[in-house]
């Protein structure tokens, strides 16, 4: 026979985990967002201080040396970064992959004594 209260606990229950599962995601995409600005932001003042310093050389060999300072600070700095936000996001995908673990290993549990 049907229960309506446990299928009521357990509506509440899954729409409790998916409510708090999509929080995180929420908080996951508004960091990467966060940091993504904050590079961007310190990018265009490396970018402005280069050529500030640029304009101001006296010699090819300063502006050639200045130049290649700043390309491989900005690489450095864009390497840096871009791992860090990979890293973000497989945080990420752990997170959102989180409340799906349980589920999928007891279904898999049962696939796999079926088949046996």
């Amino acid at each position: 026979m049907f229960n309506f209260d446990e299928a009521s606990k357990k509506s509440k229950e899954a729409m409790d985990g998916m409510l708090k599962s999509y929080s995180e995601i929420a908080k996951g995409y508004q960091a990467i967002a966060t940091e993504a600005t904050d590079y961007s932001k310190k990018s265009f003042q490396d970018m402005t201080g280069f050529m500030e310093a640029l304009a101001s050389t006296r010699s090819v060999e300063a502006a050639f040396e200045l130049q290649t300072k700043y390309a491989k600070s900005a690489y450095e700095s864009f390497i840096a970064e871009s791992t860090k936000i990979t890293d973000m996001y497989a945080d990420l995908a752990k997170t959102a992959y989180k409340p799906y673990e349980a589920p999928v290993a007891k279904s898999t549990a049962v696939v796999t004594a079926n088949a046996a």
